[in-house]
């Protein structure tokens, strides 16, 4: 199945994250400070909360090989955009992580393809 067009990369927010569902899977979209653009899954694995509504940590200064975080709103934990892994309980589990092709300015994911960490 070939990947899905979401949005332009203009409509992503910096630092934001926003949601989509493809082929009946949930994701979360964010473009960090760099222009950088990820996916993930957009459920918490800790309870069944859109990771989408919560805050995107993006401290570039740190130089974290986890990268940027998105926050679940609910109870703290932090997943990291690029492995997926949460980096803060209480989840332990990680989410996945979906690869991401940025072409003619447009934003594709495909449901199907998650990147190995």
């Amino acid at each position: 199945m070939p990947a899905s067009q979401l949005c332009s990369v203009d409509e992503l927010s910096e630092n934001e994250a926003k949601r989509f569902v493809v082929d009946g899977v949930a994701i979360a979209v964010v473009k960090d400070a760099a222009g950088d653009v990820f996916a993930i899954g957009d459920t918490c694995t800790h309870g069944d909360i859109s990771l989408s509504e919560g805050f995107v940590e993006d401290d570039a200064s740190a130089g974290s090989v986890d990268g940027p975080t998105l926050e679940c709103w609910a109870h703290g934990s932090q997943f990291s955009l690029r492995t997926g892994k949460p980096l803060t309980l209480p989840a332990y589990e990680p989410v996945p992580v979906f690869q991401v092709e940025v072409r003619d300015g447009f934003v594709f994911v495909d449901p199907a393809v998650t990147v190995a960490v």
